[in-house]
């Protein structure tokens, strides 16, 4: 989810594609909330691990 983020965010850029960044920041926010919960072994949606 991070790495999808950052792609789309470098897209955006590159691009000129305001879609694109606004996706891109959004997927990385979700991502490192992700990483975060799951890194203090708190489980979500019944996962505590996403990879």
């Amino acid at each position: 989810m991070i790495v999808a983020g950052v792609i789309l965010l470098l897209l955006g850029f590159v691009f000129g594609v305001p879609v694109l960044w606004t996706l891109g920041i959004i997927a990385l926010v979700i991502g490192l909330v992700l990483l975060l919960l799951g890194s203090i072994g708190r489980p979500v949606a019944g996962r505590r691990y996403y990879y």
